[in-house]
């Protein structure tokens, strides 16, 4: 909590919200010369001054966002990664990057709220600006209590700053920083629109948010159960959502990562990046996870993949040719031996993952370099042709457009089918029933409706719905609330390691097409080291630099009454 990073982004989106310019629905003013006297004058300039909350105050979450979200969760291998072996510290990188991105995004809907309350608009405009705010808000809040625990509450940075007392917040109790959180989504509630423009935040995305806090909020301080009147409230919104809000699940479950779908129907909260000149409005993530070669620039992430453990959960296995295939969820999410994508490198006929790997001609790495037998999928979205076909833009280093999903109505309906199962374990009800199966026979079309689900049911189908898309390690933490040890189980039982001999194998597979695995050469590794999870592991720490100007977040946290304290 820095009081300088406070400051910088606290001003920035009081004076600079002019200062940089991205194309379609996230214009903002290309002029430098608007500051807090002459902006916000109508509505287009009020939509304009949110419109910096879809991408770049969370640019610098991204790397951490995928590395404690699927490579801490056991969904994906990186290497010599700390979130691999939970030794993360407080001088990681991308701990102090992600955190400083998190206080900046809650900066940025502080500042600009206080700016649009006073703005010369239409009264629903300036309700909808605001609300589109604490959604944000929420969000990143959402993110930082799941991550580090105990939080102080920064409600107003320019009254904080005005103070001068930044540096003495003091971390609030979990409960009371759930308890904003609620109250800040209320607000939300009330002031947004049933639906808004393309791809931005309306009612049944803080209704959703909603849901997801609640259930997470219902485990905490519990043992063994959760609570009732949590889990009632989380079905209930999400119950509102599912019937409400006029969304429904697209048909094919991979159309929902393409670049032509960046707004879809399905997706109630997203980042919106834009491939530009300028820095932090875009997605960078392909350059992290694609396989060098991938595109026209750099790519560095073929020598990472998605998890063996991952791989168990779809039933498929490396050390073969041939892939199940049952679940349309699994080639979406990795790509493995055998693999070939018709989205990707549309101007050369497709994508062969095999053939790129080693085709001399292909501009690939001509050797497999993934030790876990695949590669990412999601968050990619092809060469310069697919960009170009599908936004008008071209994309370049480190730059992109494709949208990040946060929240997705497939989540909602697990969300529901949970909350309805609550402490029972299990349930007959036909609604969650049918919520479930909705969920899982898009992407298992020979899944017939059950009579009943379990707990274990859905947990199952959270990991392979979402997996890769950053959210699963917040499972695991709202498991850890009330069941510790099972989360704990789990993690440490999984195969977090890596297979010994694929380049061979699969190189001769490309060569002659025989696949012939000899256990003593090409085996996942026998002697993996079970990371050592303790209750401690799921709060991350804070960063060192931030206790050095703020001792007073390693002191016990405080109990504050939200809702006397804090209003909107």
């Amino acid at each position: 909590m820095k009081l300088n990073t406070f400051r910088y982004w606290a001003l920035a989106a009081v004076f600079g919200t002019g200062l940089t310019s991205c194309e379609d629905f996230l214009d903002r003013p290309a002029e430098d010369t608007y500051n807090v006297d002459n902006f916000y004058a109508n509505d287009e300039q009020c939509i304009q001054g949110v419109n910096p909350l879809y991408n770049s105050p969370w640019f610098d979450f991204q790397r951490g966002f995928f590395r404690i979200g699927e490579v801490l969760s056991g969904n994906y291998y990186w290497g010599s990664s700390p979130y691999l072996t939970f030794t993360v510290n407080g001088t990681d990188q991308e701990l102090v990057d992600m955190s400083n991105s998190l206080w900046s995004v809650n900066a940025y809907a502080n500042t600009i709220r206080e700016r649009l309350v006073t703005a010369n608009a239409s009264p629903e405009t300036i309700n909808t600006c605001i609300g589109e705010c604490l959604v944000w808000k929420a969000m990143a809040y959402f993110y930082l209590v799941r991550i580090f625990g105990a939080v102080p509450i920064v409600h107003s940075n320019s009254e904080d700053i005005a103070a001068g007392n930044y540096n003495e917040k003091y971390k609030v109790q979990v409960p009371d920083v759930y308890e904003y959180i609620i109250m800040t989504l209320e607000r939300a509630i009330e002031l947004l629109p049933p639906t808004n423009s393309e791809g931005r935040i309306d009612q049944y995305t803080a209704k959703g948010l909603l849901a997801k806090v609640y259930l997470t909020k219902s485990g905490y301080g519990m043992n063994g159960s959760r609570n009732e009147e949590d889990l009632r409230q989380a079905a209930a919104y999400a119950k509102d959502v599912i019937d409400n809000s006029g969304r429904h699940l697209l048909e094919n479950y991979s159309d929902i990562f393409r670049l032509a779908n960046n707004f879809n129907e399905e997706c109630l909260l997203s980042w919106h990046w834009v491939s530009s000149d300028v820095w932090t409005c875009q997605n960078q993530m392909q350059a992290e996870l694609a396989i060098v070669g991938f595109d026209e620039f750099n790519c560095w992430g073929g020598y990472n993949g998605p998890s063996v453990d991952l791989q168990d959960a779809f039933g498929e296995n490396a050390l073969s040719p041939t892939r199940y295939n049952g679940d349309a969820r699994r080639k979406a999410t990795m790509m493995m031996c055998g693999d070939t994508y018709d989205y990707f490198w549309t101007d050369k006929g497709g994508f062969n993952y095999i053939d790129f790997c080693f085709s001399p001609t292909s501009g690939g790495p001509q050797q497999y370099q993934s030790p876990t037998g695949a590669n990412s999928v999601k968050n990619l979205y092809g060469d310069t042709y697919d960009h170009v076909s599908a936004t008008g833009v071209s994309p370049a280093q480190q730059r992109s457009s494709l949208s990040t999903h946060l929240l997705r109505l497939a989540d909602i309906y697990l969300i529901y089918a949970e909350a309805v199962i609550g402490n029972a374990g299990s349930t007959t009800d036909a609604s969650a029933i049918d919520a479930f199966y909705q969920v899982r026979h898009r992407s298992v079309n020979t899944y017939e409706r059950p009579s009943s689900i379990t707990w274990e049911d859905v947990w199952r189908e959270r990991r392979l719905e979402l997996a890769c898309e950053g959210d699963r390690w917040y499972d695991f933490v709202r498991l850890s609330y009330y069941d510790t040890q099972r989360a704990i189980n789990e993690l440490t039982n999984q195969r977090r390691d890596v297979y010994y001999g694929l380049d061979d194998l699969y190189e001769e597979y490309y060569n002659t097409g025989s696949f012939t695995v000899n256990p003593d050469e090409h085996r996942y590794n026998p002697n993996a080291v079970k990371p050592n999870v303790t209750v401690s592991s799921f709060t991350l720490p804070f960063p060192s630099e931030d206790v050095v100007f703020n001792p007073h977040l390693m002191e016990d946290p405080i109990h504050v009454d939200v809702r006397s304290e804090y209003s909107y």
